[in-house]
């Protein structure tokens, strides 16, 4: 038996077609072109949705309702306490912070009701606090009115830091020195310290007035006026309250004492001290009037 060894017949090889080789860098930039588009077209959408007022609308939704939930709990005002009010009136304050009986705690913005209580006239300064579950504290510092400031025909009390107090509530500081000038109000916690040194004369002052924003004129009971100096002010001042303590100079007739002058004063006196006593007639001896 013969064994035939057929040789198979090699069929013809099909070259595959050659793979085109994309650069390195082209996927990670599609894939980057394809994030980008997604978040584009996300921000394109929230710009929408801001624009049209729909994402304010659900957040502010979704805010009162986290509030009255808050509130129904036992978060809600029901107590005010305010401490260190005097001339601020009760309705002014409870209207700068803005809450009323029963409001959400929450809803209290601190920050925003201290800067309204400090637009207040009297108040100086003011500290606002949130003291869960249902109190909201109120410190309030307030101007202490130490004069009265005259100004364009209106009287203005001044706080203890210069400060002129916008209110025309002044009856009850009618006793308080008045002062005048532009600048009066923050010279004058200055002046009535010096004031006080020498206080028995402090109590015959009625009224100081600012010259040139540089030194202060004194009128005095009986209406004599004190040209104080534009400096060593204290010194002028105990000087001539020595002066009134050894020789009375303010009893006599007195209109002026210049005290500008380091070394002397000038005084001047009234006009009627000046003016000359009448001659009294008598009659001549022996003969009849």
């Amino acid at each position: 038996m013969r064994f035939l060894n057929r040789r198979k017949t090699a069929s013809p090889r099909i070259k595959a077609p050659r793979r085109r080789l994309n650069p390195l860098w082209l996927k990670p930039a599609l894939k980057t072109l394809g994030v980008a588009t997604v978040i584009g077209g996300l921000g394109f959408g929230v710009g929408w949705l801001w624009r049209a007022g729909m994402i304010q609308t659900a957040v502010e939704t979704v805010h009162q309702r986290a509030l009255s939930a808050s509130a129904a709990i036992g978060l809600s005002i029901d107590d005010v306490l305010v401490v260190g009010r005097v001339e601020t009136a009760r309705a002014d304050v409870l209207q700068a912070l803005g809450i009323e009986r029963g409001m959400p705690i929450l809803a209290v913005d601190p920050v925003a009701a201290k800067q309204r209580l400090e637009a207040l006239p009297w108040v100086r300064s003011a500290t606002v606090e949130r003291r869960l579950p249902d109190t909201v504290f109120v410190r309030l510092t307030e101007h202490q009115a130490i004069a009265l400031w005259q100004r364009n025909n209106r009287l203005l009390p001044i706080g203890r830091d210069g400060t002129a107090v916008m209110t025309r509530e002044i009856e009850r500081f009618n006793h308080l020195l008045v002062v005048v000038g532009d600048d009066a109000p923050a010279h004058t916690p200055a002046l009535l310290e010096m004031l006080v040194a020498e206080p028995e004369l402090a109590g015959r002052v009625t009224a100081a007035i600012r010259i040139g924003n540089r030194r202060w004129n004194l009128n005095l009971d009986h209406g004599i006026e004190l040209r104080l100096p534009e400096s060593d002010m204290a010194r002028a001042w105990a000087w001539i309250a020595r002066l009134e303590r050894e020789h009375r100079v303010l009893a006599r007739d007195v209109a002026t004492i210049d005290l500008r002058l380091p070394d002397r004063l000038i005084v001047r006196a009234t006009p009627e001290a000046t003016k000359p006593e009448p001659v009294k007639k008598t009659a001549a001896p022996g003969r009849n009037t």
